[in-house]
């Protein structure tokens, strides 16, 4: 690929594909560039790759270079640019599938059915994490063609990887496994498909609230109440809402980051598959309280369930004025789309995240300018958290003063706990911030193996030993103890457990992940995961050690973003509190 045009004619099918993008170029270069990523994914439906006429003929109509939109489509692990099978499985063989038989699963179905990647109408990939660490080990079909379709399921088995392999469709599945009384309590209560049955729960009063008492209301209860992100950064919310609402601009954009990508993460998924109406409400109220006219969702690919039913709550809450061309009154509308992600856990980053809305590579923008100033297309931008945005309604009909009183003085609130790995019974809990680690693990079920390490906050968070169990989660507390709880990840690993294994696995998924924009991540996660495969075969003396050391401050101190920043966290931390723990990775690993 280079710069000449693609001279290769499109197919019927891939015009087919692309029946609903512009006809004609756009007559200005890059005009309509944020149309690249929707593209490649309609072209990858039907034809089953990025095909070069797919991509000539996307080139044309978008009035883009050929090596520009190869390289945002080689950028993202969920397109191909090879031919594969019109039928792809993938199979998470991340931490939390890990814990409950993913690599037994993966052996399974390499000895049935070939090595990884091979297969002509169906073929099998290792995945890193697909988001149902409830329900491990996961999987997914791809399947394209006229009629494609993503589908996503829980606690695989080999058995019905074969029946996929033989032409039958996979699992129906919806897991409904969470426990919590506040953001958690519509889940297997509610329709999530069904506006009506929202309203009957009392959906729909905060937003008629807020557009009684106005924008500047809504922000000082939620500046008041002391809520803060949910996606890992913990930034006060409402000084964010305060900050673009004050921007001397006509224009501002919201965007909602649902591209939860932290392995052991999956508690966006649930809220967007099980209570999706109470997302855009949250939404409608953050667009009215910030003075956001557009707003987009920027959603995993890996979350097809998520993704149906948002349009699905999308398009009733429109037809019910919730959203739309007239949603804050007469000619004050709030227009609520949805871009789909390609797998590239670096777009969890804001402004990578905003560089691919764009339809560009999802590289990391210098800050400042931050986007509350600078964002989407130039313009003031809010971006939150799913979880952050669905915390917002009740908050609003309760009042800040109420909200306080849940949770600690310095972390009000409560926070959704993606507890997943070695435990009774996995799931997603909801408790009041200051809950412990014990408390948690409880109310899973316990852990049958005994509880050897915690994994708190994900791959880029922190191992703490079973003598912590009793550490209240709640910023500070955490903080102090040097962890952090990053996305709300709780993955428990058994007593018998070798944290050598999981530790390579995390080394792989950040030299994986890692975008390659600056190279201290570059290389230093390549050399990261070197130094784990010496010290898997030799325990590493002090000289070792050091070099550890000495990359992991490289890594912390010269990286343009937290993707580089925190790639070194876990496995420092489980290296200083384990080190009489680290056995022979397992096969496959």
């Amino acid at each position: 690929m280079d710069l000449k045009p693609i001279d290769t004619p499109p197919t019927a099918d891939e015009l087919a594909a692309l029946v609903d993008f512009p006809q004609r170029p756009a007559e200005r270069p890059g005009a309509s560039r944020h149309l690249l990523l929707p593209a490649l994914h309609a072209l990858q439906r039907r034809v089953g790759w990025i095909s070069p006429g797919g991509l000539g003929e996307i080139c044309r109509r978008l009035h883009l270079p050929p090596a520009e939109a190869y390289g945002v489509a080689s950028f993202y692990a969920w397109f191909s640019t090879t031919p594969r099978s019109p039928r792809v499985v993938h199979l998470c063989d991340d931490l939390a599938c890990r814990a409950r038989g993913a690599e037994a699963l993966c052996a399974s179905v390499a000895a049935a059915h070939g090595p990884a990647g091979h297969g002509d109408g169906v073929s099998w990939h290792r995945s890193p994490c697909l988001g149902l660490c409830e329900s491990a080990p996961a999987a997914l079909l791809q399947a394209s063609g006229p009629s494609p379709r993503d589908v996503a399921w829980g606690e695989a088995t080999a058995a019905q990887v074969a029946a996929v392999f033989a032409g039958e469709a996979p699992p129906v599945w919806a897991s409904e496994r969470a426990q919590g009384d506040r953001l958690l309590r519509r889940v297997g209560r509610v329709d999530p498909t069904s506006y009506a049955a929202y309203v009957a729960s009392g959906g729909g009063r905060a937003l008629g609230l807020a557009r009684a008492r106005g924008a500047a209301w809504v922000r000082a209860e939620v500046t008041a109440s002391g809520l803060v992100g949910r996606g890992g950064a913990a930034f006060p919310t409402g000084r964010k809402w305060t900050a673009v609402a004050e921007q001397p601009v006509t224009t501002r954009w919201l965007v909602c980051n649902a591209d939860e990508s932290e392995p052991g993460t999956f508690k966006d998924r649930f809220l967007l598959e099980q209570d999706p109406f109470a997302v855009v409400e949250a939404l409608a109220i953050a667009a009215l309280a910030t003075g956001c006219a557009q707003g987009i969702v920027y959603l995993r690919a890996e979350y097809p369930l998520a993704a149906e039913r948002l349009a699905n709550a999308i398009a009733q809450a429109e037809a019910a004025g919730m959203v739309g061309p007239d949603a804050f009154g007469p000619g004050l509308g709030f227009a609520l789309s949805i871009v789909r992600g390609a797998g590239a856990y670096i777009c969890g980053e804001e402004t990578a995240l905003l560089e691919s809305i764009e339809g560009k590579r999802g590289e990391p923008r210098a800050k400042p300018p931050y986007p509350v100033a600078v964002g989407l297309f130039g313009l003031p931008t809010v971006i939150n958290n799913v979880e952050t945005l669905a915390n917002v309604p009740d908050l609003l009909l309760e009042g800040a003063e109420a909200y306080r009183a849940i949770g600690t003085p310095t972390s009000p609130g409560t926070r959704l706990f993606c507890v997943s790995g070695q435990v009774a019974s996995p799931g997603l809990i909801e408790a009041p911030m200051g809950v412990t680690i014990r408390a948690l693990i409880e109310r899973c079920g316990g852990a049958p193996r005994g509880v050897g390490a915690v994994l708190l906050g994900g791959a880029a968070g922190t191992f703490l030993p079973a003598s912590r169990l009793d550490l209240p989660l709640a910023f500070d507390t955490v903080r102090q103890a040097g962890a952090t709880m990053g996305s709300g990840v709780v993955l428990v690993l058994g007593a018998d457990e070798s944290l050598m294994p999981y530790l390579q696995r995390i080394a792989r998924f950040f030299r994986d992940e890692s975008c390659g924009q600056c190279v201290p991540c570059r290389v230093g996660t390549v050399r990261q995961e070197e130094w784990l495969a010496r010290a898997a075969v030799t325990a590493p003396g002090p000289a070792e050690r050091v070099l550890l050391d000495e990359l992991g401050s490289c890594l912390r101190d010269a990286s343009i973003c937290g993707l580089g920043q925190t790639a070194n966290a876990a496995i420092a931390s489980a290296l200083a509190a384990f080190p009489e723990r680290f056995g022979a990775p397992s096969e496959g690993s």
